[in-house]
């Protein structure tokens, strides 16, 4: 197999093994396991890709599907459970972070006539933390990690919500709001 197509199979393994974490038991050995080897392709993908200097639109688009279906899964699965065992009102901040952003994907697609998901370090940093919380969730610290699961998050949305709306041309492999506005590779 040439190393071209590698980052592709490994974001392909995330698909298939999320639709696997739909008919497992919540919690239970075997979902962590395929849950934690999703975690791992979703960090090998993108490091063998740009690694390889094999990146692609392709790519970069199969990864935020399989990011997309993947915590479509976690709100099917989890969020029941979550839901049940944090207060309310961090579900109010849940909005919120949720509302910034879709209003970066709709900012990004009214000004660059694209969907648009960038890959900043602070969304990088949610991803992460947002992955970790299954493994909290029968622990006192739940909730403390949470709130800083969504001040993180907040950042982030805002963070690629200022970047569309503040420059003129797309940020594409841009990784802060300031390498944005200075125009550093």
């Amino acid at each position: 197999m040439k190393i071209q197509y590698l980052p592709n199979l490994i974001t392909t393994f995330r698909i298939i093994g999320t639709a696997i974490l739909l008919f497992l038991p919540i919690l239970g050995p075997a979902f962590f396991v395929i849950y934690t080897l999703c975690g791992i392709s979703d960090v090998l993908d993108g490091w063998i890709a740009r690694s390889a200097h094999v990146t692609s639109e392709l790519g970069a688009r199969l990864d935020s599907i399989a990011d997309m279906l993947f915590y479509a899964v976690m709100l099917l699965k989890i969020f029941p459970i979550l839901f049940e065992n944090l207060p309310i009102w961090i579900w109010y901040w849940v909005s919120a972070v949720l509302i910034l952003r879709a209003a970066a994907y709709c900012a990004a697609a009214v000004k660059f006539h694209h969907f648009s998901s960038l890959h900043t370090y602070l969304n990088k940093l949610t991803g992460f933390l947002v992955f970790c919380v299954p493994y909290l969730i029968k622990t006192p610290v739940l909730t403390p990690c949470c709130i800083g699961v969504c001040a993180v998050a907040l950042l982030a949305a805002l963070e690629e919500l200022l970047m569309h709306l503040c420059n003129k041309e797309y940020c594409e492999g841009k990784q802060t709001l300031l390498q944005c506005f200075f125009k550093q590779t």
